[in-house]
């Protein structure tokens, strides 16, 4: 079972095969509920400037394009939540970043694939891609891992951003940094998944170094945007990877279990990452004193959630909206979100925590906004990114 777990999981989980370039969404934001979405808050950024995998990219990847385990992400049931039509976003609705976006008065932001090389957004852009690796591609390569997965890492996202800076003429891009809000989404989790498939039990690469080099990318990636003259950015952690329905489908030995009934193992490797990386960011921030570098701490409030469900106005916390198959997560790792046989999903998505098995509904995400913006969980808190920001409007 452990090695059907991982092959199936390095199938899945978050990866996808090249970035696409859907239409672009430029719906003006509205609060959708997230408490103080104006004032003082809109007058401290001007833009925002994404990156992650598919719990941020807003369309930079499709149907055709994206995850293999998740080729109906540009069809219906996507999207039926706020946009009603799919938007090449994984889940019902809205993402945290969209939530971040209406919070600080600013329009959704634009995938950067959809953008042509003359076009403005003087908000932001989004240069997520579900798929993505902290790691470059190259490294799998080069040690056979037999993945036709993205070749898109946090390398490529950085690109892509100077090649914005590049392709807009922004002589002031490193000033213009100051009024800017950098937001870095959860990101290593199909780094994880790349190397956990059952031909990776005969490379000679082991866990311990996928972990140091996704840590690692991560943390230069930050020092790069440091460099660059960002001076306030928020970096996610992993979640608790093991209380994803899918991998509770592929887990169900009950030996491996911690207090939640989740899968211990894919815990530990999230804490275990996350530590690491605060680690990292604390020796950035002692290097570059005049920013602001927050760390969202995506594995605490994902656990407080899980933990007491109802305090959130959440009644399923282990069950998928869009899935297959019935019993207690709903998922069918043949039959995800979107397929025939999961066409149908739940009646009320926001009383749900999990969309299709991997990616989280719009009321989850609404949540993790309210706990990241206001609830404690980001450290330094949001507002002192908000009072320290430095506007150039």
């Amino acid at each position: 079972m452990a090695s059907l777990r991982i092959t199936v999981l390095s199938l899945l989980f978050l990866t996808a095969s090249a970035a696409s370039s859907p239409p672009p969404l430029m719906s003006a934001a509205a609060a959708g509920g997230v408490r103080g979405g104006g004032g003082g808050h809109a007058e401290s950024f001007s833009k925002i400037y994404a990156f992650g995998d598919s719990y941020t990219d807003t369309g930079n990847t499709g149907s055709r394009t994206g995850p293999s385990g998740y080729s109906h992400v540009s069809n219906p049931p996507y999207g039926i939540t706020y946009f009603h039509r799919p938007t090449n976003r994984y889940s019902d609705g809205r993402l945290l970043v969209d939530f971040l976006a209406a919070a600080l008065s600013l329009p959704y932001l634009p995938p950067y694939l959809s953008l042509s090389s003359s076009s403005s957004s003087p908000h932001g852009v989004n240069f997520a891609v579900a798929g993505s690796t902290a790691i470059e591609h190259d490294f799998f390569v080069n040690h056979n891992f037999p993945l036709a997965q993205t070749p898109q890492s946090l390398a490529t996202q950085l690109a892509w951003f100077n090649h914005f800076l590049n392709d807009t003429n922004d002589e002031k891009d490193e000033k213009d940094e100051g009024a800017a809000l950098f937001w870095v989404g959860e990101i290593g989790a199909n780094d994880y998944a790349y190397t956990s498939t059952t031909a990776a039990a005969s490379s000679s690469v082991t866990s311990s170094t996928v972990q140091t080099l996704a840590v690692n990318r991560t943390l230069d990636f930050l020092e790069a945007l440091l460099r660059k003259g960002a001076t306030s950015v928020v970096v996610q952690g992993l979640p608790m990877l093991g209380c994803l329905p899918l991998t509770l489908y592929l887990a169900p030995d009950s030996d491996d279990r911690d207090s939640l009934g989740c899968v211990a193992t894919m815990n530990r490797i999230s804490r275990t990452h996350n530590a690491r990386l605060l680690s990292g960011i604390r020796a950035l921030r002692r290097a570059h004193p005049h920013a602001d570098l927050a760390y969202a701490d995506f594995y605490a409030a994902h656990r407080a959630v899980l933990a007491t469900p109802a305090a959130y106005g959440i009644r399923e916390p282990f069950r998928t909206c869009c899935g297959a198959g019935g019993g207690p997560y709903n998922f069918d790792a043949f039959a995800t979100c979107g397929a025939p046989a999961a066409a149908k999903p739940c009646a009320d998505p926001s009383q749900y925590v999990n969309w299709d098995g991997v990616h989280l509904t719009e009321g989850m995400n609404k949540v993790l906004a309210e706990l990241f913006l206001r609830g404690g969980y980001m450290d330094p808190p949001f507002t002192r990114l908000i009072s320290n920001a430095k506007v150039t409007l």
